[in-house]
């Protein structure tokens, strides 16, 4: 008893000489042109301050783990990404991706497209055949139209961080193994449901033969818009029957260790997952679901985690419209991806398209017109764009493998915590109100107090 005691009491001094320390503080307020503006705060006894709103931590109760924060990697980034000179883009890249650079934002995951996405210059598969043609045991087969620009790019970033994530999604299969024959809308026919899962595993294997590992895979991209170029329309019966019968078989004959996610479309249409999830022969093969918020509420992931709590769920896109609102855009997307998202069990959030051009070029025809990056890139010039300090106050922090942890919600202070790996915590909150708020951070008996204007960002670790 007397050993217990003095490792609780080691434990208890420890937890307490480490909020003594200085907390430290990255605000974003654009009313005040502060972006990622590094500040300290000390600790103080929680006396005293009672009368303030508080968040209160506890990092006993722990939720899900993160898999990281980030980005779709388009065709069209990647062009742009080309056109910079090797200096400026690898300062470029490091300071995106570099996990171990002070001044990175530390982007942890990679969305990809399986083939073309309406932000790729050009409609593509990698199977693509004279009209008439089939090739049901994908003999033709190629990842040659990524090997200009996407590939290359690809692999500069995997040097800078070899550890980064990558998720893959197909916006359409190849045109002729559709109903219409088109790669706008259509469906899957279903006697080239095997070439199909076929097709996706030797996108699979080649893109592994690259040296580049896809994590997971999402059957579909936005399955119920059938009006993007490139799409398809995908019921949810038909996604059940092609994971179970044909994907999920084929990826065990192959020995694939990639992640099978279904739905990855608006928060309004729980059902769609909950229905595919309930069907326990498909449900064996997948991992999760993944969404978009376009449409619904973010809150809907947690109605699919009531359902399913054995699944995971992902958020993996929301794009911002040209030419972007940096007070506007920044509250409501912290709010509700990057806290919201994760405080209803997301493993990932992530924003559209990395890098457009000053035009939102390139995208295929009938693509987003008004899609707004991460970054714009003219040549070697680059501005950084609401997303970037979006997905910053997240990624630079949080880190893969960090648990979510409790954290309540007070006045306008949305928020949420995680304990990365190395014990630390991160506190991610947003004054949405209309003025400025001071609060108490309460972790046990320990804390300390902190002023936010309204609209402002902050980041504390401790």
């Amino acid at each position: 008893m007397h050993i217990r005691y003095q490792i609780l009491s080691g434990i208890l001094l420890l937890f307490s000489l480490s909020l003594q320390a200085q907390i430290q503080c990255w605000t974003t307020h654009p009313a005040s042109r502060q972006f990622l503006q590094q500040s300290t705060i000390t600790s103080s006894p929680a006396q005293g301050s009672e009368t303030l709103p508080a968040i209160f931590i506890d990092s006993l109760k722990i939720y899900q783990s993160m898999d990281g924060f980030g980005c779709t990697l388009t065709g069209g980034s990647t062009q742009l990404l080309a056109k910079m000179s090797a200096e400026k883009r690898g300062a470029l890249l490091k300071e995106l991706f570099d996990p171990r650079a002070p001044g990175s934002i530390g982007i942890s995951y990679l969305r990809i497209s399986v083939g073309a996405s309406d932000l790729s210059d050009r409609v593509f598969s990698y199977n693509d055949l004279p009209k008439g043609q089939i090739d049901t045991l994908l003999e033709k087969f190629s990842l040659d139209p990524e090997r200009k620009d996407f590939l290359p790019m690809l692999k500069e970033i995997l040097r800078i961080n070899p550890t980064i994530k990558i998720m893959a999604s197909p916006w359409s299969p190849p045109t002729w193994m559709k109903t219409n024959g088109n790669s706008k809308g259509g469906g899957l026919k279903p006697e080239y449901y095997a070439a199909y899962a076929l097709y996706l595993v030797k996108y699979i294997q080649a893109m592994q033969s690259e040296g580049i590992v896809i994590d997971a895979l999402t059957i579909q991209n936005e399955p119920l818009h059938p009006g993007n170029n490139p799409s398809l329309l995908m019921y949810p019966h038909e996604q059940a029957n092609f994971v179970k019968n044909h994907l999920g078989p084929t990826f065990g004959e192959n020995c694939l260790k990639t992640k099978i996610i279904i739905y990855d479309h608006n928060a309004d249409r729980p059902d769609y997952p909950i229905a595919i999830l309930n069907d326990t022969a498909a449900k064996k093969f997948i991992d999760g679901s993944a969404f978009h918020l376009y449409g619904g509420t973010i809150d809907a992931l947690s109605e699919v985690h009531a359902a399913h709590p054995d699944k995971n769920l992902y958020f993996t896109e929301q794009w911002i419209g040209a030419p972007g609102n940096m007070e506007g855009d920044l509250k409501w997307h912290i709010k509700n991806l990057m806290i919201g998202a994760s405080r209803n069990w997301a493993k990932t959030v992530l924003e559209w398209n990395l890098a457009a051009d000053p035009q939102q070029n390139p995208h295929t025809d009938g693509g987003c017109t008004e899609c707004l990056g991460v970054i714009t890139l003219n040549q070697d010039e680059v501005k950084r764009n609401p997303a970037y300090y979006i997905i910053a106050h997240a990624s630079k922090f949080v880190k893969p493998g960090a648990k979510r942890i409790y954290s309540n919600t007070t006045l306008s202070l949305a928020n949420v915590a995680f304990k990365n790996p190395d014990g630390k915590t991160v506190l991610l909150v947003v004054n949405e109100g209309g003025n400025e708020v001071r609060f108490r951070v309460n972790v046990g008996t320990k804390g300390f107090t902190h002023t936010l204007a309204a609209g402002a960002v902050a980041t504390l670790v401790w």
